[in-house]
């Protein structure tokens, strides 16, 4: 065990310009711990607070006056000690105090500190009890943005090249093909069209939501004839963010729940989509579990805006059978210790795990240790953009190390 001697919290930028922070805690040993923390667009109504009020200048003060003087000397290889103490000295339910991001920093920072100290690489200081690190996660890329990610595109939030082959590498090198070939064919299509991207990289373009995924469904398919691997059309609805009134308002089509259902089934069995995130809102416990019941013997039903890593909203989606897997961020909840606990339910009831970045992220690779080091089913980071291709190197990293 070492003591913390000195932490500090700072203000960065992430990957979409604005603001946020980023902590260093020092050991007694010498050993040190750096993390940013990222920041997300589309948020679940149940997340913790990011900033306090005042954003990031007050969360910069509150650390100086008062989070600072109380981990000197805290044991900063406990790492559930260090997240105990963050919350007690927020006092709230949802971080409003200190703020999510500086306990998400914080929290992850202890964890580099001790891994540094150990000597040994930091998915396995957070390793649960069943992981040996020889099972590598899934990629899910983000290749084209709608919704919040992307003015002018799709209503639907993200379309998803999901790439699971045992080898890091083959799916790493699959979602990004997806995202060039997705390029290309866009082009091809509407050489008249400026062609963006989104926050997360994918590209962004002015299609209906239905040929939007009929064309990454094609660019799916000639992957994997060319790359032997399995890679396969998904889709993250963020269904929350066009629920208005208790109606699915896409731009082509409305819908009630019981529609919205019965669209998403048809859309898992025509286009094969072996992952869907947040296919319905935030509350809608029941409609989901009709759909998983429904569909979730084909494809992954994710709950992201549903359980925001909370473990509390997982219990009631674990007794209502309302997804087969999770998502997981951490910055949702706010610590490591928080997130482990749900990532230990989830686990205990069968459901499977993703790992997910923000859209507003940070350059660097820690992700990717927290979705190995629990054993998840996928890491969901995109496949554009240094602060993206950052978790993607980590992964490739970890599966060279895995083999020598």
């Amino acid at each position: 065990m070492s003591r913390i001697s000195s932490s500090g919290l700072a203000s960065v930028y992430d990957s979409r310009g604005r603001p946020t922070v980023e902590a260093t805690v020092v050991l007694e040993s010498g050993s040190r711990g750096r993390a940013g923390a990222p920041s997300g667009a589309s948020t679940g109504a149940h997340e913790v607070r990011a900033f306090p009020e005042g954003g990031v200048p007050a969360a910069l003060t509150t650390f100086r006056e008062t989070v600072a003087p109380a981990l000197l000397g805290v044991e900063g290889t406990d790492q559930a000690t260090v997240d105990a103490l963050l919350h007690s000295l927020d006092g709230s339910p949802d971080f409003s105090r200190i703020g999510g991001n500086t306990a998400t920093a914080v929290s992850v920072a202890c964890a580099i500190a001790h891994a540094e100290e150990k000597g040994e690489p930091l998915w396995k200081v957070l390793a649960r009890p069943t992981v040996d690190g020889s099972r590598f996660p899934a990629i899910a890329g983000n290749c084209l943005n709608g919704g919040r990610h992307a003015i002018g595109g799709p209503d639907i939030q993200e379309f998803i090249a999901y790439a699971e082959s045992p080898r890091p590498e083959e799916s790493v090198a699959a979602a990004i093909r997806v995202h060039a070939l997705l390029g290309e064919e866009l082009h091809r299509r509407l050489p008249k069209q400026a062609l963006g991207r989104g926050d997360e990289g994918g590209w962004v373009a002015p299609l209906g939501n239905v040929p939007a995924i009929e064309l990454l469904a094609e660019v799916c398919a000639r992957v994997r004839d060319e790359l032997k691997t399995p890679v396969h059309p998904g889709l993250d609805l963020a269904a929350s963010e066009f629920f208005r009134a208790g109606q699915y308002r896409y731009k082509e089509q409305t819908l009630d729940t019981e529609g919205q259902v019965a669209f998403v089934a048809r859309l898992v069995d025509r286009y094969g989509l072996k992952y869907l995130e947040d296919p319905l809102e935030q509350e809608s416990f029941d409609a989901f579990a009709r759909l998983t019941k429904e569909v979730g013997d084909r494809t992954l039903v994710v709950g992201d805006d549903l359980y925001v890593t909370n473990e509390e909203r997982l219990r009631r989606g674990i007794e209502r059978r309302s997804t087969n897997a999770v998502l997981i961020k951490v910055n949702q909840v706010g610590t490591l210790t928080d997130t482990l606990k749900t990532v230990d339910l989830a686990g205990a009831h069968g459901l499977a795990t993703v790992t997910s970045h923000r859209s507003g992220e940070v350059p660097e690779g820690w992700l990717a240790h927290v979705a190995l080091g629990t054993g998840a089913r996928g890491l969901k980071c995109g496949v554009l953009g240094g602060e993206r291709v950052a978790k993607l190197n980590e992964l490739l990293r970890l599966g060279r190390a895995d083999r020598t």
